[in-house]
């Protein structure tokens, strides 16, 4: 995982694995019933786990703090950007929730580049933090796997791998709510600017959207689905694709804020009004966009629940396993960029 891993003490250490392989059960399986975090099961399965465990001579990585010893007091915090306001607002809510808890919470970005989460986690470890919060999981990557066979403590936060601790949003509902407020004002025809695949924040809006759709008995158009980045320009770009539709959408529903604004700009320079020939919803509710010309209808985002439920997730472990996902449930806010659809012809 980290670049000075192939020394020959690293190469000959036992790990999860290892232990895995010899107990006939999968990585995740022997890091949950070895994580202490959690309560001591006494199934079969468990005790064959801890008996080669055993056997094998596998301990946790001695570079990997505790938080449970709690050496520093120190959390650290992974996100891909803080020129994301997403991410800066989470940060701030992980540094207000630390702190009532008597912890300090220091921040690394890393441009959701696998690579540098690596590079940003092995200078975080070296440097005594008790454990790691990260936003940056991603589909097409097993870092929060590597972690938790070398015995980080860690968790996830708006984003999840669907197997490691997690504090999130219920971002299908959230979509759902999004293209149904769009459907309830009678927009048959609606656009998604639907984010990155990788991350799961932005698939589970998107799966929240066709939910909606189909349920209203709407246009489920793959044309209608343009994948982007979290970024404005990106949003612009997308916006840009969809007008250009031989039937364009009377609602385009942006997975974030940003892209919504780069929507928003892209919109405007064709001319087009906002809400009256075009409705716009984006997602996150960070405050720039109640303060924008035509303040924008959105979904909230209870960040600070999120992040205290991750720092509760990393000092305490979760008491069951439905429980090591912890979702906050958002709000759709209604604002001014969304209208009916103009009458036909």
């Amino acid at each position: 995982m980290f670049q000075d891993d192939d020394t020959p003490e690293r190469q000959a250490r036992i790990t999860i694995h290892d232990v895995a392989a010899a107990a006939g059960v999968s990585k995740s399986t022997v890091s949950r019933i070895l994580d202490e975090r959690l309560p001591r099961s006494e199934s079969e399965t468990a005790l064959r786990v801890r008996q080669v465990a055993a056997r094998l001579g596998y301990v946790r990585d001695v570079s990997a703090a505790s938080l449970r010893r709690g050496q520093t007091n120190t959390i650290g915090v992974i996100v891909p950007r803080l020129t994301d306001t997403v991410m800066a607002m989470l940060y701030e809510a992980l540094a207000r929730a630390c702190g009532k808890s008597g912890l300090f919470a220091i921040v690394a970005t890393t441009d959701d580049e696998p690579r540098a989460d690596r590079a940003a986690a092995k200078t975080l470890l070296q440097r005594g933090v008790d454990g790691l919060i990260l936003s940056t999981a991603r589909e097409d990557d097993d870092f929060p796997g590597e972690l938790a066979e070398r015995g980080v403590p860690f968790v996830l936060a708006l984003r999840s791998d669907g197997k490691s601790l997690s504090s999130v949003g219920d971002d299908r509902l959230g979509g759902y709510l999004a293209a149904r407020h769009l459907l309830d004002l009678g927009h048959r025809r609606i656009g998604i600017i639907a984010g990155p695949s990788y991350a799961s924040s932005s698939r589970a809006r998107v799966e929240g959207y066709r939910q909606a759709l189909v349920e209203g008995g709407a246009d489920v158009d793959a044309d209608l689905v343009v994948g982007s980045t979290f970024g404005i320009d990106s949003g612009a770009d997308s916006a840009e694709r969809l007008m250009q539709l031989a039937v364009p959408p009377t609602a385009i529903f942006a997975v974030n804020d940003n892209t919504a604004i780069g929507a928003l700009s892209a919109l405007t320079r064709r001319g087009l009004r906002v809400p009256a020939d075009m409705s716009l919803v984006g997602y996150n509710d960070i405050p720039i966009v109640s303060r924008l010309p035509t303040a924008l209808t959105t979904v909230r985002v209870p960040f600070d629940q999120i992040a205290a439920a991750a720092l509760d997730l990393l000092m305490h472990g979760a008491p069951t396993e439905s429980a090591r996902m912890r979702m906050a449930m958002p709000t759709l806010i209604p604002r001014r960029s969304t209208a009916p659809p103009k009458p036909a012809g």
